[in-house]
């Protein structure tokens, strides 16, 4: 079973193909490699330190309620 973080772009560096992406207070660099027209302000799904694929706001608040509501992260906003 897989799991993706919904996560908002924070920094580009577009050269490297590599984004600073932030769940709450917690930040990760992630690559954007597999996604095409990437900017700072997106939400993105992030899978082992991979930006999958873009979303809603919505639908990235949505999916942490849920993990909050499940017990699997404490409840945060994207």
């Amino acid at each position: 079973m897989c799991l993706a973080l919904p996560a908002k772009i924070v920094a580009i560096d577009h050269a490297l193909a590599m984004a600073t992406a932030a769940v709450g207070e917690v930040k990760k660099d992630i690559s954007i490699a597999l996604l095409e027209d990437v900017q700072v302000g997106d939400f993105v799904l992030i899978h082992v330190g991979y930006a999958l694929n873009k979303i809603s706001p919505q639908e990235a608040e949505k999916t942490l309620q849920l993990f909050a509501e499940a017990g699997l992260t404490q409840e945060l906003q994207p």
